[in-house]
């Protein structure tokens, strides 16, 4: 019998041909909240690749089968597997599946009610469809990247957030699910096109509003959200950082006061860019005059919007986080809890991390029918 699971998603079956970044990280968020992913890994490791083992974090939760996929056995044992599942998850490049006898076509010929889901950086077609890339060239591209760095230095972003995970893996699993539930309304399935162009480009949507009312320029450090004394991040006497973000008006008038900056003149026009620069160097001196715990008594809990900049496993001790249960550790790996939180549903502690190949029986036995 299949492992009870826990969570909202418990009872859904996913498929995931095993890949690298956004779709793996797709199928965790599904396996978190409850649904039973089963990963198609090759038989063997590809020579080369990156071996995380047992930090394979992406794959908490999930069940693995190996399967020669360039044997007639190995494709017909996956289309067994798609007759069985709701959705499936691929990241190759457009055409590979296809060649592969695994397209979208003849998967949903095997389960009409198939959701399946394509993940890739610039889309299923386009002129660089083909073509190989990463997370940075993506946001690069879907303009998400612009404003992530101060006027006259290069872009900086953190490394896979904005791309593989926020436009890729949340966008495609929104897309599979929005597609289970209607073919659990109308019978029928279809085809997730997930572009990591197309999802980091949506996310900015909100800049783009900001830019269509004249509060986003198109120069760096001259708007509301990459530019003022008030939003943004200070070193501090002990080399760490904090930030501030005291965008509304009584929330400035916050950090004016703890600060003791309630009665300097230089600081009332606190949305005019022409003083940003000159407040951010004021600003950037005072922060650099105490340590970051130091900041930290003054500012935290207040609505002075400050909250220190954490290693991940500083974070992981901060009381706030702590006391939500944020971060866990299972074999001494570091890892974050499921999110977000149901109430009626809970999920349950992450899965371990399989071995390849360890569920080859066990999946074909309960994958049996529905």
């Amino acid at each position: 019998m299949t492992t009870k699971r826990q969570g909202p998603l418990a009872g859904l079956k996913v498929l995931e041909i095993a890949g690298i970044g956004p779709g793996p990280f797709c199928g965790m968020l599904l396996a978190d909240l409850g649904a039973d992913v089963v990963v198609v890994d090759r038989a063997e490791a590809e020579p080369g690749a990156l071996d995380l083992g047992r930090a394979q974090i992406a794959n908490r939760g999930k069940r693995s089968v190996s399967v020669d996929l360039k044997t007639p056995e190995g494709v017909e044992a996956v289309l067994r597997l798609v007759a069985q599942c709701d959705a499936l998850i691929e990241g190759m490049r457009p055409g590979v599946m296809e060649r592969l006898g695994l397209g979208p076509h003849v998967c949903l010929q095997r389960n009409p009610r198939l959701v399946y889901g394509r993940m890739t950086g610039w889309g299923q077609h386009g002129p660089l469809a083909h073509a190989a890339g990463h997370d940075l060239n993506y946001i690069a591209l879907s303009g998400a990247l612009w404003y992530a760095g101060q006027p006259g230095e290069a872009p900086i972003t953190p490394p896979s957030l904005v791309g593989d995970v926020g436009g890729g893996s949340m966008y495609l699993a929104v897309g599979l699910l929005a597609g289970i539930m209607n073919a659990r309304a109308t019978g029928t399935g279809q085809v997730v096109d997930s572009a990591i162009v197309d999802g980091s480009a949506h996310m900015t949507s909100l800049l783009l509003a900001l830019q269509a009312s004249g509060h986003m320029r198109a120069q760096r450090g001259q708007s509301l959200l990459d530019g003022p004394h008030w939003y943004n991040t200070y070193q501090c006497a002990d080399g760490t950082y904090i930030s501030v973000g005291s965008l509304e008006p009584k929330f400035y008038r916050e950090l004016r006061e703890k600060l003791g900056l309630g009665s300097d003149p230089e600081f009332d026009k606190p949305y005019d860019p022409c003083v940003w620069p000159r407040l951010r160097e004021r600003l950037a001196a005072l922060f650099a005059s105490r340590s970051r715990d130091e900041w930290c008594s003054l500012l935290e809990g207040t609505d002075a919007c400050f909250a220190p900049v954490l290693t991940p496993d500083e974070a992981a001790n901060h009381p706030h986080m702590r006391a939500r249960g944020v971060y866990l550790r299972e074999d001494g790996v570091l890892q974050v809890s499921p999110a977000p939180r149901f109430s009626a549903t809970p999920a349950g502690r992450p899965g371990p991390i399989p071995r390849r190949g360890e569920h080859n029986e066990a999946v074909l036995r309960d994958w049996s029918g529905r």
